[in-house]
């Protein structure tokens, strides 16, 4: 297809707008001259900057775009951009909304397929239905075929490394340490490991690695700055690095440790190997970050956490549960670590 130009919708979150990158790294392989509009929030504008021919159009949610008004005052203004077809990436009542509006003045407009009933069956406590779903990279992929563009994600290759960011040039010039991420936060308890645990992690792997720390939010930053004060080879990448920056980084790490979050989803779009640690999500969800083997995900002991995975999002801890990520031990998530950085 020639100059045909799409816009596509996905307002959130981090991980969930991580995932499309691959995706459309393939899209562009396929469809060379396509032109693409992505509307999401502003801070995740440094994802795509690798992508020429890419318009991102930051989404104002707290002002312009607020409410129904602003869903209204959104439809208006891509309205007048010149597009053949809309990618609903999101699945929510705001985007459908707005591909109600785009249908009804005869855009082609397609929407992304969730697969909430097979969540639903995946995550209830009675009648579990126990297997792995669709991957979300290929339900987005999907939406691209509906709208008749081919796209085949065994196609996809991985662009050329950008220059290491200049705070971390000496360090890279200076040191023969392997490097290894950790970003211990996850947006719920229930896919936190817990932070003593974690703190057992780096006390060791610092020792004969180079340990970065990645994470988001002022509690978060001062936990890492206390690692990073406590021990010799751990750097905080947060509150002074931009995320353009840490993506950049991300390429030069051999290997990232990630719950089951953003992250872990940067990395794998670096090509940079991810242990991914889950605890009461599971890989059979579809968020398991593009590219990495499924045995490359620590997973609680459905034996003894037979209600695994409670949900998809980590917000549902049952009673007994509370403690459950704590079966898995600090020396199990070395282990694994030393592993995957020694090939």
């Amino acid at each position: 297809m020639k100059n045909h130009h799409l816009l596509l919708l996905r307002f959130s979150a981090l991980g969930d707008v991580a995932m499309t990158v691959p995706v459309i790294r393939c899209l562009y392989k396929s469809h060379p001259n396509l032109k693409i509009t992505f509307v999401s929030r502003p801070y995740f504008e440094p994802l795509f900057a690798e992508f020429e021919n890419f318009n991102f159009y930051p989404l104002d949610i707290g002002d312009r775009h607020k409410g129904l008004k602003g869903i209204w005052t959104l439809f208006k203004e891509l309205k007048k951009i010149h597009f053949s077809g809309v990618a609903d990436l999101h699945g929510v009542l705001r985007t459908y909304l707005l591909s109600f509006l785009f249908t009804i003045t005869f855009f082609r407009v397609k929407q992304i397929n969730k697969g909430r009933i097979e969540k639903y069956q995946l995550t209830r406590k009675k009648n579990k239905k126990f297997q792995p779903l669709t991957p979300t990279i290929f339900r987005y992929a999907d939406v691209f075929r509906k709208l008749g563009f081919s796209i085949n994600i065994e196609d996809h290759e991985f662009p050329n490394k950008n220059p290491i960011p200049k705070n971390f040039t000496n360090l890279y010039n200076e040191t023969e340490k392997k490097w290894i991420g950790i970003a211990p936060f996850a947006s719920y308890s229930g896919k936190t490991y817990p932070l003593d645990l974690m703190q057992q992690v780096i006390a060791y792997l610092q020792k004969d690695f180079q340990i970065f720390l990645f994470g988001a939010g002022q509690n978060e930053i001062k936990k890492l700055e206390v690692w990073e004060k406590a021990y010799t080879n751990v750097v905080n990448t947060s509150g002074n690095t931009s995320l353009r920056d840490q993506i950049q980084l991300m390429p030069y790490l051999d290997l990232m440790i990630s719950m089951d979050s953003a992250n872990g989803h940067l990395a794998a779009n670096a090509g940079t190997p991810v242990l991914s640690l889950w605890g009461l999500t599971h890989p059979f969800s579809g968020f398991v970050p593009f590219n990495q083997p499924i045995k490359q995900s620590l997973t609680l002991d459905r034996k003894k956490y037979p209600l695994v995975p409670t949900s998809v999002y980590g917000n549902v801890i049952p009673s007994g549960y509370e403690n459950a990520f704590r079966s898995i031990r600090p020396k199990e998530v070395i282990e694994k670590a030393l592993k995957l950085v020694q090939k």
